[in-house]
């Protein structure tokens, strides 16, 4: 019995070594994205809607898919925040090939989790953004191409977003996001957390070279996959990504799971087949599955032509 609970306590500390490591390397950056984040959302967050509105009657054409990805990516709305928002432009005339930019990059990625995402260094987070703003162009360019004469979205039934930053007072509006902000994404960031530490302690790093690791296909697939069912939030998986990143995985294959990982996440899906139903519904989940893994392969090409 004593030789067990030494045994215990040993593995213990060494989880409790490798997520205080973990902890001591990203705990500034989430501090870092959740002021971020509220802040967008306390001062920013009705500027850039009122700019996409703008777009619904501007003749951009094919070019207003620039600034529709980038508005995405600068929105802190979550999904179900964004879609009902999608339908309040879609009503004043917006395109639906602008739409399909503006919220995919919205499901991608924001400007909290572009702060989280400089945790795993800067190649990382240049090929995230750089991926999701061509994932918003891709995405618009496709529903632009075989859906010109016919609606790609049905917002029946959603109305206009109800702000919650709503107290006369700046201050107190912030520190209230803030205390939303953490309660959302605070328990997710210690579980991502504790599971990097317990991938440190128990997998061998030879598999997870073997499995994510060099440039292969394989690698790549298996990324893009894995990230379907175990993306919780994107604050949880920054020390997911980096010990895989530092156990050998490659940056193609990281690049695919921060994909596929945000784009099926369970709570995004469910708002998604709202407004998709089941055949669109079916080609989205195609169109990120296809583009993780050309993203990947394209992002180890880079990485092998440059060495």
């Amino acid at each position: 019995m004593s030789e067990l609970f030494s045994v215990l306590r040993r593995e213990a500390v060494y989880l409790w070594y490798y997520f205080d490591l973990q902890l001591r390397q990203i705990f500034l950056y989430w501090v870092l994205g959740i002021a971020l984040g509220s802040c967008v959302s306390v001062f920013l967050k009705d500027r850039i809607h009122g700019l996409l509105r703008r777009m619904s009657g501007s003749k951009f054409g094919v070019l207003g898919l620039i600034p529709a990805s980038l508005l995405g990516i600068a929105s802190p709305l979550c999904m179900y925040g964004t879609i009902p928002l999608a339908a309040s432009v879609s009503r004043s005339g917006m395109r639906d090939d602008w739409l399909a930019a503006f919220m995919m990059t919205s499901i991608l990625l924001n400007p909290q989790l572009i702060v989280y995402s400089a945790a795993l260094g800067p190649a990382a987070l240049t090929v995230r953004i750089v991926s999701c703003f061509l994932c918003g162009i891709a995405a618009g360019l496709l529903v632009r191409i075989f859906y010109r004469d016919r609606d790609f979205f049905d917002f029946t039934g959603f109305d206009e977003p109800r702000s919650r930053d709503t107290h006369p007072n700046l201050l107190v509006r912030l520190l209230k996001n803030i205390g939303r902000n953490i309660k959302a994404t605070g328990p997710m960031f210690l579980l991502g957390i504790a599971l990097s530490a317990v991938f440190q302690r128990y997998v061998p790093e030879s598999l997870m070279t073997r499995v994510f690791g060099g440039n292969e296909a394989w690698g790549v697939l298996m990324a893009a996959t894995v990230g379907v069912p175990l993306y919780a939030c994107g604050g949880g998986t920054i020390p997911l990504i980096a010990s895989w990143l530092d156990e050998g995985m490659s940056l193609g294959s990281a690049a695919a799971f921060m994909i596929t990982g945000p784009a099926t996440k369970i709570t995004n899906l469910g708002a998604l087949k709202i407004v998709f139903g089941a055949r669109r519904f079916l080609l989205y989940l195609a169109f990120v599955m296809l583009f993780a893994f050309c993203t990947g392969l394209a992002v180890n090409g880079i990485v092998s032509w440059m060495r």
